[in-house]
């Protein structure tokens, strides 16, 4: 296969840091669950926000109306109230399926209690705690679960990655970017989230942030697929069989023996209408 266009591990490096983008590292004391419990978790509330607030646009793409949320102060106060709720929670008494809903909707609902904190803001990476501009607010403590402060990025990769190790997962979390997978218009539930991981991959590969052929010779994908390229196989094949697993039939016919150059890009700009 022809050699592609790979950005130099310095650049990576850079944008890898820049952007939030950790390696997967277990933190401990999580990887317990209780499968006998059967109990259902309340995800009611972040469900109406997102029927309420979740839009999209003409290019497919799921926007977060904040605008409109932050002049609600009653569904300001639902999202507060909602995540006090998983807060006040102790997960490792659930099961494991209950689990992972519950990590990802904890991740979007306090990705958006975190942008309007600060709205209105261009972009998520303009949010930060500390006195490096445009890094982002991921490493920033936003929850407190079991007494133990979290970060975006503990709960994504110290929890979510390392603990199931599905590279869907990357589909699922949403950090409010315009290039990032959709904030599904669906609350995460124990029995909906195989579907909707499913639905996600499919959403994004099939639309222009995911993979866009400017010609037969070139193409430009996400950045994802190269910050996170060891959950995708750790090779430019592995990236493009994972893609042709989730394309439609036209695209994966233009993928399969794709011998041309590929690019990255990712629009850090605020996923609002």
């Amino acid at each position: 296969m022809t050699s592609r266009k790979w950005m130099g591990l310095t650049a990576a490096v850079i944008l890898a840091f820049a952007c939030g983008a950790p390696e997967s590292s277990e933190i401990a004391g999580w990887d317990v669950s209780d499968e006998t419990n059967t109990e259902q978790l309340e995800h009611g509330s972040w469900q109406e926000i997102l029927d309420r607030y979740v839009h999209v646009d003409d290019s497919g793409v799921n926007l977060f109306d904040y605008a409109a949320i932050s002049a609600s102060a009653a569904d300001t106060a639902k999202l507060a109230g909602y995540l006090e709720y998983l807060q006040g929670l102790d997960p490792l008494t659930y099961s494991r399926a209950e689990q992972m809903a519950y990590w990802i909707n904890l991740y979007n609902a306090l990705t958006v209690q975190v942008v309007l904190s600060e709205y209105p803001v261009d972009s998520i990476k303009e949010i930060h705690e500390g006195v490096i501009p445009n890094t982002g607010p991921w490493q920033d403590p936003h929850a407190e679960v079991n007494g133990r402060d979290l970060s975006l990025d503990d709960i994504e990769h110290g929890i979510l990655r390392p603990l199931w190790r599905d590279k869907r997962i990357h589909y699922a979390v949403n950090c409010a970017a315009y290039g990032c997978p959709h904030l599904l218009a669906t609350a995460f539930t124990a029995y909906n989230t195989e579907e909707l991981l499913e639905q996600g991959a499919r959403d994004y590969v099939n639309n222009p942030r995911g993979v866009d052929f400017v010609d037969e010779d070139f193409i430009v994908i996400s950045s994802i697929y190269q910050w996170y390229t060891e959950d995708f196989g750790n090779t430019e094949e592995s990236v493009l069989a994972h893609l042709i697993d989730y394309a439609d039939e036209d695209l994966a016919a233009r993928l399969r023996g794709f011998e041309g150059s590929i690019d990255y890009e990712y629009d850090w700009s605020l996923n609002e209408p």
